[in-house]
């Protein structure tokens, strides 16, 4: 019983660093419109608009908006599968 205690403390413990180490992460996705950065808690950070928007074609600049922050979000799940892959080290109390 004090094993599979500890076993739950370390992997919360395990779980809690993750969890800043993405929070700390930038990730930026960009293109000729805007700029988009996201933590990799999936965090929108900052959003720029990079034309001026005098010149800028409404449509043109929504969907590069959408486009950004949808790759802005993709990177950051990835990041955050990546990280949560070293939680594969610890096993679950009774799994094995």
């Amino acid at each position: 019983m004090i094993d599979k205690m500890k076993q739950l403390w370390e992997m919360k413990q395990k779980m809690d660093e993750i969890k800043k180490e993405l929070d700390a992460v930038t990730l930026e996705s960009e293109d000729n419109y805007v700029k988009v950065g996201i933590s990799g808690s999936q965090e929108i950070k900052s959003v720029t608009i990079k034309c001026e928007l005098a010149s800028a074609d409404k449509a043109k600049l929504e969907a590069a908006l959408v486009e950004t922050v949808n790759r802005a979000v993709r990177q950051s799940q990835k990041s955050a599968a990546e990280k949560m892959g070293q939680l594969s080290d610890f096993k679950l109390p009774g799994t094995g």
